[in-house]
């Protein structure tokens, strides 16, 4: 289920260590770990300080309504069109590196007085090339990973820790999986052993094989 959701809060705290600074937020991980939600959870918590919505610009570059914005111009424009020129404005754009010179647009962001900007995406790609040499001293890298045992027990309380500890390295600890956990299915294990080979398949395929230049014959 999409509202699905699992509180991160260390992540939420550890961007407002940084809110407003004139750093770009980069918020890396392995696929599915949880970042896009990171993001609408810190995007909630604005708003609960009083930050407006319209002050809030949640892009997904994974999304088909966003094709467009695939072209660091037009994405660059949209974001410049729907700013509030005299307030200021948080910026996340979630999977950046499917945009094509994105290094382009996130540069002339990033000089804007009025913009606090953070970005998700694959962190070979935002971390290499001659963009991240030019604004080094001017991003910080959260680095998010899959839920701790803390975190799982968060979501599967229980007073039996030898148990949950069990079923934590038996049904992952990607956030998803716990929804699977949560409905008790009865096809469980498959279900989740189905979903998990399916991100595996992902990161192997297209995140090392395809970066690498890797032909599945090989």
């Amino acid at each position: 289920m999409k509202d699905f959701i699992i509180q991160r809060p260390q992540y939420i705290q550890e961007l407002f260590l940084y809110k407003d600074a004139d750093l770009i937020k980069i918020l890396t991980g392995v696929r599915r770990c949880g970042k896009s939600t990171v993001y609408e959870l810190y995007a909630e918590e604005l708003k609960k300080q009083g930050i407006a919505p319209e002050q809030i610009q949640i892009i997904k570059l994974e999304e088909e309504e966003n094709s467009e914005l695939l072209d660091y111009h037009k994405l660059h424009q949209h974001i410049m069109d729907n700013i509030i020129k005299d307030k200021q404005n948080y910026i996340f754009l979630d999977e950046i590196q499917n945009v094509e010179n994105f290094e382009k647009a996130v540069r002339s962001l990033y000089e804007k007085k009025n913009i606090d900007l953070y970005l998700t995406g694959s962190n070979s790609k935002l971390q290499s090339g001659e963009w991240a040499t030019s604004l080094t001293g001017r991003y910080i890298e959260i680095r998010m990973y899959p839920l701790s045992f803390k975190e799982f027990l968060s979501v599967n309380p229980t007073n039996n820790l030898d148990k949950a500890y069990a079923e934590y390295l038996e049904y992952s600890s990607f956030p998803y999986a716990q929804y699977f956990v949560q409905q008790k299915l009865p096809l469980l294990k498959k279900q989740i052993n189905t979903y998990i080979t399916g991100i595996y398949d992902t990161v192997v395929l297209y995140e090392v094989m395809s970066k690498k230049n890797i032909s599945k014959a090989s």
